[in-house]
C-alpha cells in the first residue's frame, strides 16, 4: 500500500496520536535514528499519547519504575511478553490503580533497511493480522492477577510500519526469502482500543452467534480464530466465570454462557 493511501485510513483520537507520534519522532531525528534507543518508537508514541506529560514517565514507585503515575494510577506499556510484568504487578497492585496497555499490529507494511548502502524497499504488507484474541496468549501469563479489582488491560489495535536490517537473500523454489533483524516498529494509527475493566467485560469476547453449548471448535469457527487460541481464550473465560464447562462431548468439552451473563 502506497503512502497515500495508508494516509487515508481513518483512525479514532487522530489529533491527539498524530501530536504524540510528531513529538516522538522529532526527538528520534536528534538521535541516530530508527532502532538506535533504549525505548522503541511505538512504546514511546503510546506514552506520550496516553500521558503528554514527560514529569509523569518513569516514575519510580515501590522499587520500580512505572512507565507512567498520574491521577489514574500506574499506566505500563506493555510491547513483550507478560511475564515481564508479574512482579512489578505483585507489588503496584497493593498500592495503586494499574492499567497495561497492550499495542497488536492490525495491519502492518515491512519495510527492509540494507545497512551497507541505506537503501530502504518498497513496503510490503504483511499478511499476519491480530485480533483481540490474540491477546489472549498473553493474558494468560498474568491470569492470576485478572480478579484484581485494581486492574485495567487496554488493547490498542494499531496500523504500523515495521523496518528490518536486511542480513541475508535465501533463494527458495518459491522465490527470495530476506532475513533480518527487527529494528523498529513506527505506529501509523489506532483503529481501536478494547478495555477490559472488570469481569464482566470479558463477555464482549463471546461471540454473538455462540447459544447453548459450544466447543472450543464451535468457538474458534465464530471468532474466526485459530483453535488453539480459541482453547486459550476459553480458558481465561472459564476462569473469568464468563463460561462454565458442562460436559464433553468426545474428547473436547463443553462450554455454555453462565446464565448471569447472558443479559449483558
Amino acid at each position: 500500500m502506497k503512502q497515500k493511501q495508508i494516509q487515508q485510513i481513518q483512525y479514532i483520537q487522530q489529533e491527539r496520536f498524530q501530536q504524540a507520534k510528531k513529538a516522538v519522532l522529532s526527538a528520534n531525528r536528534h538521535n541516530k535514528g530508527i532502532g538506535t534507543l533504549s525505548e522503541k518508537t511505538v512504546h514511546s508514541v503510546l506514552k506520550k499519547f496516553f500521558e503528554p506529560e514527560e514529569d509523569n514517565h518513569e516514575v519510580a514507585l515501590e522499587g520500580y519504575f512505572a512507565d507512567i503515575y498520574n491521577e489514574n494510577g500506574v499506566i505500563e506499556i506493555q510491547t513483550r511478553s507478560f511475564e515481564r510484568l508479574r512482579e512489578k504487578l505483585a507489588v503496584f497492585l497493593n498500592h495503586y490503580p494499574v492499567t497495561i496497555v497492550y499495542p497488536m499490529p492490525c495491519n502492518k507494511w515491512v519495510f527492509w533497511v540494507d545497512e551497507q548502502t541505506g537503501e530502504v524497499s518498497e513496503p510490503r504488507k504483511s499478511p499476519r493480522h491480530y485480533t483481540v484474541y490474540d491477546a489472549f496468549t498473553e493474558l494468560y501469563k498474568i491470569k492470576q492477577y485478572l480478579h484484581h479489582p485494581q486492574l485495567t488491560v487496554k488493547l490498542v489495535l494499531m496500523d504500523m510500519q515495521e523496518y528490518k536490517t536486511l542480513q541475508q537473500r535465501i533463494r527458495t523454489k518459491k522465490g527470495i526469502r530476506r532475513h533480518g533483524e527487527k529494528k523498529d516498529r513506527i505506529p501509523i494509527g489506532i483503529r481501536e482500543i478494547v478495555t477490559i475493566e472488570q469481569l464482566e467485560d470479558y463477555m464482549q469476547f463471546v461471540p454473538y452467534e455462540l447459544d447453548g453449548t459450544f466447543t472450543s471448535a464451535d468457538f474458534a469457527k465464530a471468532a474466526h480464530i485459530p483453535v488453539d487460541t480459541a482453547r486459550i481464550t476459553l480458558n481465561i473465560l472459564k476462569d473469568t466465570q464468563t463460561v462454565t464447562r458442562v460436559g464433553k462431548q468426545g474428547r473436547s468439552y463443553l462450554y455454555e454462557v453462565k446464565e448471569n451473563n447472558r443479559c449483558m
